[in-house]
């Protein structure tokens, strides 16, 4: 119990005594020899599978490739035989009898017609000719975004992006609702990539680092899942921070308006602070380290752009006229003057790394928290030193972790992310868009919107909008393909995104489970699971390549994610199918996969097995260098900024950037500034005077195992849990256990009250990722707590047109009788008329 243990009562919960035996299954230590065990893979680690007769019956943990295996694998097991599974193909009544000219309005209220794959095939390749033929390729948007799939082979987004580039072109996305602000700043600010960037790693930090802040993240809740196979290493290096915090006395410093499960394990230094305030804080810390003599000048000299005049704005001298000092930051972030000096002194006595979240960035004027952070390592100055600057995947995928470069050949797709220690390297990805063999079929110059933009650009054909630095002319979408992901979970304002969508002629959603997003389709495709099919993937950290086994026949009538689109694609003609599969089998494209790899492997006398050992094995390990150890960011460009130049203009870190200047927006200037939010408890009135945060869940990834047990570790009353400060709650009337409607102009959401001092007074907090479960007859509430239905669709800023994660509320106690939960069962079927 030695792993467990160390994320008691936190991120993962212990297997054994959490909850029921009959939620888990329990997993014996005799089983650890089993010959029937099956390595496979999901976002929640890699784990070894029992099936028994085509059933998927049980899993345990992988532990040879997993250093601190988290339960939330056991959901894995829970799901694959749920009741929102899909068994069969299924089309909208009303979509069956007239078509794209049917009701709009009737998505989510209508039954349900179960038809043959045959008439499921057509129907989607009738519609996509349709609208190929009537409107053109820009019609269709394609750019489904979710986290489904691990596998290599089929990834459901990936294959989507092959088969319509096959048919013509289509409409994507770019950036990401995770990453939707820093993707889109950083690149001027530090000339690269924040989301992606390698990390100092952990065993620099350990030795040298003296005080550790941790920025508007929960790292010890997020590092349970990856976007790709989490090694969750990094559990580990927390385990030894807190040594160290014995041992030598290392400060940590989490701030965040909740004290959360880092602050916790940790026992850290908690700053409560304001939503969406953190960069007034950050400022008043530089202008009172100025006023200490405590700012590296010479660092600001050498290796910045811009910082004499961001100075000026400290000091009141450019146009606000305002000092940025303790006493002006203290009214808008609610900390203390005290704290804030106090902050701006060891911040610049000690060796300091920043740890920056991504939550912070999904707020009005996001852009503003990662530019202004990056600027406060500046003034501090130990950038490219061991164990100072920042970093900001620390909270994600393991960062920090030392890690090898796994081989990689032509064939596949570079990785999603890059580890600490290594070369910026491709890892195993996924079969790339275009195919290689059909000279033909080329890649298509598609069209990209902002992936938070969708309902503006179904609402606005033909709008001409700002964005990065440039003009985008929306197209006129009519039909959505979403495979592997869930838009009625992740977009803000889901009554918004309801009524907008109705503007599409057809919506095709391909899934494994009835979510909102399928319930609100017209035709529904069933995928297998990850467990019910072959395929292969690599951990996030490149340290394995890993064979996923199938372990059970899929459910239902359900089928592989790489079938489905051959199915519809032999409706076109054997051309175009040979275009997709360029005659491979799935099994045939997983060797290939690993063949390649084994090539560049064997090149660098990596000593990769055969395929067929591999695949028996389950798994290749690669040995990690020496130097991946030792690894500093941005060491180089410190020892000589000259040669060693960021990606940005001036080749130094760009504290004011020429190119933003010079697209003028209002709502993103020159330099970092602060800018009132949209919603905060700045503006907070009598009608809605409570400040909501959504963090990251605990118990699942985003909506992934909602439709599980694991739900009820936290539900209240099968509600989604709102923590309330208790003085907030006294003048409410309200206590823990209570049922309470969450509302504003936007929507209305039913949740479970939690009254406890981890929440800041003034703020509440309901986690995101909990299933849209509306009663539509009753104006839309959600009546089991998604909280996006309060959250505004207003972009971050006309930079980045990201999205946001926060709002003002008001709350009232439920009275009356509780309505049922109905999104976790089947939808209503019909037979055909």
């Amino acid at each position: 119990m030695q792993r467990r243990e160390f994320l008691s009562g936190m991120a993962a919960a212990t297997a054994v005594g959490t909850t029921s035996s009959s939620a888990i299954d329990i997993i014996s230590n005799s089983l650890m020899n089993d010959e029937s065990a099956r390595m496979t893979a999901s976002h929640f680690g890699p784990l070894r599978a029992f099936g028994k007769n085509g059933r998927f019956e049980s899993a345990m943990d992988a532990s040879e490739l997993d250093f601190f295996p988290v339960s939330l694998t056991q959901g894995v097991v829970a799901r694959t035989y749920d009741d929102t599974r899909i068994a069969k193909p299924s089309v909208r009544k009303g979509y069956l009898k007239d078509g794209y000219k049917s009701d709009k309005s009737m998505r989510g209220k209508d039954e349900w017609v179960e038809v043959s794959w045959d008439e499921a095939y057509k129907l989607v390749a009738n519609e996509l000719k349709r609208v190929y033929k009537e409107h053109g390729s820009s019609a269709i948007y394609g750019g489904s975004y979710g986290w489904y799939s691990v596998g290599s082979v089929n990834n459901p987004q990936t294959l989507l992006g092959r088969m319509l580039n096959i048919l013509g072109g289509y409409t994507t996305r770019t950036l990401t609702y995770s990453t939707h602000a820093i993707r889109a700043i950083m690149p001027y600010v530090s000339g690269t990539d924040e989301s992606g960037a390698l990390q100092t790693a952990w065993p620099v930090i350990l030795k040298h680092t003296e005080l550790v802040v941790i920025w508007g993240a929960d790292p010890i809740n997020t590092n349970q899942i990856a976007w790709g196979v989490p090694d969750h290493e990094s559990y580990i290096y927390f385990r030894k921070l807190k040594e160290q915090m014995a041992k030598r006395g290392v400060k940590v410093i989490v701030i965040d308006p909740v004290y959360n499960n880092t602050a916790d394990y940790l026992n850290a230094q908690h700053i409560s602070v304001n939503p969406t305030t953190d960069v007034a804080l950050m400022m008043a810390i530089c202008y009172e380290m100025m006023k200490l003599g405590k700012a590296d000048e010479n660092f600001l000299k050498k290796y910045t752009s811009g910082a004499e005049e961001f100075k000026k704005y400290l000091n009141g001298e450019a146009e606000d006229k305002t000092v940025k000092d303790a006493k002006w930051a203290s009214k808008i972030c609610g900390v203390s003057e005290k704290e804030i000096k106090e902050l701006a002194k060891v911040f610049g006595s000690k060796r300091t790394m920043l740890m920056g979240g991504w939550g912070p960035q999904r707020a009005h004027h996001g852009e503003q928290f990662h530019w202004m952070l990056t600027v406060l390592a500046c003034f501090i100055g130990q950038i490219g030193l061991p164990g100072g600057g920042y970093g900001f995947g620390y909270h994600y995928s393991d960062g920090g972790c030392p890690s090898p470069a796994a081989p990689v050949g032509s064939s596949l797709a570079l990785a999603s992310g890059k580890a600490a220690g290594s070369s910026a390297f491709p890892g195993l990805g996924a079969m790339s868009i275009v195919p290689s063999s059909e000279g033909e079929w080329k890649s298509r110059d598609n069209i990209a919107i902002p992936v938070s933009r969708i309902l503006d650009c179904i609402n606005n054909p033909g709008k001409e909008i700002d964005f990065n630095c440039k003009k985008l002319t929306y197209p006129e979408l009519k039909m959505a393909y979403w495979a592997g992901g869930n838009p009625y979970h992740h977009h803000p304002d889901t009554n918004l995104m309801a009524k907008t969508f109705e503007k599409l002629d057809t919506f095709i959603v391909q899934d494994c489970f009835w979510t909102a997003s399928a319930r609100m389709a017209d035709i529904v495709l069933p995928a297998a699971t990850e467990q019910e099919r072959n395929d292969i993937t690599k951990s996030h950290t490149n340290k394995f390549i890993i064979a996923m086994h199938k372990i059970a026949e899929p459910y239902g009538e359900a089928k592989s994610d790489y079938e489905i689109y051959s199915g519809i694609l032999k409706e076109f003609g054997d051309k175009e199918l040979m275009a997709f599969t360029e005659g491979k089998t799935e099994m045939e494209w997983i060797k290939h996969f690993y063949n390649t790899s084994k090539k560049k492997g064997d090149e660098s006398n990596l000593g990769m097995p055969e395929f067929d050992e591999f695949w028996a094995k389950g798994y290749v390990e690669f040995k990690i260098p020496q130097h991946a150890y030792e690894y500093v960011k941005q060491a180089e460009f410190r020892k000589n900024p000259i040669i060693n130049r960021v990606g940005t203009p001036s080749g130094k870190i760009e504290i004011v950037s020429k190119k933003i200047a010079k697209a003028a927006y209002a709502d993103c200037p020159l330099h970092p500034t602060w800018m009132e939010p949209m919603e905060w408890i700045g503006n907070k009135t009598d009608k809605y005077p409570l400040n909501l945060v959504s963090p990251h869940p605990k118990y699942r990834l985003h909506s992934q195992l909602n439709n599980t047990w694991l739900r009820n570790l936290e539900e209240v009353k099968g509600r989604e849990p709102v923590w309330i400060h208790p003085e907030d709650a006294k003048a409410r009337k309200l206590k823990s256990g209570d049922i309470v409607k969450v509302f504003n102009d936007r929507g209305t959401v039913l949740a479970g009250v939690i009254v406890t001092e981890f929440v800041k007074k003034g703020v509440v907090r309901i986690q995101e990722g909990g299933w849209w479960d509306p009663v539509l007859e009753k104006d839309g509430i959600c009546v089991h707590g998604n909280v996006n239905v309060l959250v505004p669709n207003e972009p971050t800023s006309s930079l980045a047109c990201g999205n946001q994660a926060t709002a003002l509320v008001q709350i009232e106690k439920f009275e009356g009788e509780l309505p049922s939960i109905r999104v976790f069962s089947q939808p209503k079927f019909s037979k055909k008329a």
